[in-house]
């Protein structure tokens, strides 16, 4: 079944930015935070999806990839 990837760790990697700091930036508790890094979600907010695209300055084909299992 396929699921979908969010690029949150790449992107962070990519423009070295720390979660720490993210969290910060966008008022975002950590715990919420990791489950989206680690895919654990059901849903996806879509405010949380603009915010973290202008937040990376990237669109949203780059913040989320449909992955086959």
């Amino acid at each position: 079944m396929a699921h979908l990837h969010l690029r949150i760790n790449e992107l962070l990697k990519e423009q070295s930015i720390s979660k720490n700091r993210i969290c910060k930036d966008l008022d975002l508790p950590r715990g919420n935070f990791n489950r989206y890094c680690r895919d654990e979600f059901q849903r996806v907010d879509a405010n949380l999806v603009v915010r973290l695209c202008q937040y990376f300055n990237c669109d949203v084909k780059d913040l989320i990839v449909l992955v086959d299992d």
